[in-house]
C-alpha cells in the first residue's frame, strides 16, 4: 500500500514537470492547444494530488483494508425495513463504484418487504477507511408506498462498520462465553431452499455480540464465517474500549430512532440530503441513492481528522 502511495506521488511529480514543459514551449511557439493541454494536465495532477492527500489522511491501522458492514431495521415499521434494505443497496452501489468486491453473508428478509438486517464483508484498497462514515443511524422521509392514505412515514435504519482484520491479529475468544446456535437458512422457495440446519449464529455472552452466517453451502463453512464476522467485531469492541467509549456510546448508536440520526434523505416535501454531522446537503437524492457518496464521505472524514487534529 505504502508502495502504491509514494509511486503515486513520483508519477505526479513527473508529471508536473512534463506540464511545465509543456507550457514552456506553447509559451515559446504560441500554441493554444498546447497551453490548453498543460492547463487540462495541471487539473488532472491537482485532483491526483488531492486523492494521495486524502488516502495519506486515512492513515488509521486498519483504514486500508477491508470492511464488515451490518445494516438494521430500526423505527418505522414495515418501511424501515424497506429503508434498510434500500440503504443496503445504496452501500453496496458505492462499493461498486469503487471496485471493490462485495459477498453477502447474511441477510434476513422481513415479514412484509424489505430486511431485518443483512451482513456483507467488502474487500478493496481502503473500503474500511472510507466505509466507516456510514457508521451510524440513516433517517428517511418519504410518502410511504406501503400507507394506502399516502401519508409521510419517517423511518430509520442503522450502518455499522468494522474492519475485516487478518487472521494473524491474535483475539482471545474462549468457549465458555459463545453460545452457538444452528437453524434453517431462508430462501425464496423452491428447490433450492436448504433443508438443512446450515446457518450458524454465534452469540459471545460478555458482550452480547451476535454474528451469524447462512449463505455458505455447509454449516461447517458458515461456521467459520461466522467466527470471522465475531473476531472483527470483538476487535471493534476492543478499540472502543481502549479509546473510552465502549458502553454509553455502543448503546447510543444501537437506538436506532429520532434524535440519533447522522444524516437524513428527505424525498417529500422535497428533495434532500443533509449529513448532520458537516451540515454538507445535496438536492441529488437519487444520485446518493445510486452510491455517489463521495463528497459526503469525504467531507466528513475531513471534518473528522481537523477535529483530531484540534
Amino acid at each position: 500500500m505504502l508502495e502504491q502511495i509514494v509511486g503515486g506521488w513520483d508519477a505526479q511529480v513527473r508529471a508536473i514537470s512534463d506540464a511545465e514543459v509543456l507550457l514552456e514551449l506553447a509559451e515559446e511557439a504560441s500554441d493554444e492547444d498546447s497551453a490548453r493541454e498543460a492547463a487540462q494536465s495541471t487539473v488532472t495532477i491537482k485532483k491526483q494530488l488531492d486523492d494521495i492527500e486524502f488516502k495519506r489522511m486515512l492513515s488509521g491501522e486498519l483504514d486500508s483494508g477491508g470492511a464488515i458492514v451490518q445494516v438494521t431495521a430500526g423505527a418505522g415499521g414495515v418501511d424501515a425495513s424497506d429503508w434498510a434494505q434500500m440503504l443496503m443497496r445504496m452501500l453496496i452501489r458505492y462499493c461498486d463504484r469503487k471496485g471493490w468486491k462485495v459477498e453477502v453473508v447474511e441477510e434476513t428478509p422481513a415479514e412484509e418487504a424489505g430486511i431485518k438486517t443483512a451482513t456483507f464483508t467488502v474487500a478493496g484498497d481502503y473500503a474500511y477507511g472510507l466505509l466507516k462514515a456510514e457508521s451510524g443511524v440513516h433517517r428517511l422521509v418519504r410518502v410511504s408506498p406501503f400507507d394506502a392514505n399516502g401519508r409521510r412515514q419517517t423511518s430509520f435504519a442503522a450502518v455499522q462498520v468494522t474492519a475485516d482484520i487478518d487472521d494473524d491479529i491474535e483475539i482471545d475468544i474462549k468457549d465458555v462465553d459463545l453460545r452457538i446456535d444452528t437453524y434453517r437458512a431462508g430462501g425464496a422457495g423452491g428447490q433450492h431452499v436448504n433443508k438443512t440446519d446450515s446457518a450458524v449464529r454465534i452469540t459471545h455472552m460478555p458482550t452480547g455480540i451476535v454474528v451469524q452466517c447462512q449463505n455458505e453451502r455447509s454449516q461447517h463453512a458458515n461456521k467459520d464465517k461466522a467466527f470471522k464476522l465475531l473476531r472483527a467485531r470483538l476487535y471493534d469492541f476492543e478499540i472502543a474500549k481502549r479509546e473510552a467509549k465502549a458502553a454509553e456510546d455502543a448503546k447510543a448508536r444501537l437506538k436506532i430512532e429520532w434524535g440519533s440520526q447522522i444524516r437524513s434523505y428527505v424525498l417529500f416535501p422535497y428533495q434532500q440530503v443533509n449529513d448532520h454531522r458537516t451540515e454538507l446537503k445535496t438536492s441529488d437524492v437519487t444520485g446518493v441513492l445510486d452510491g455517489d457518496l463521495d463528497d459526503l464521505i469525504r467531507t466528513y472524514l475531513l471534518k473528522a481528522a481537523d477535529e483530531k487534529k484540534n
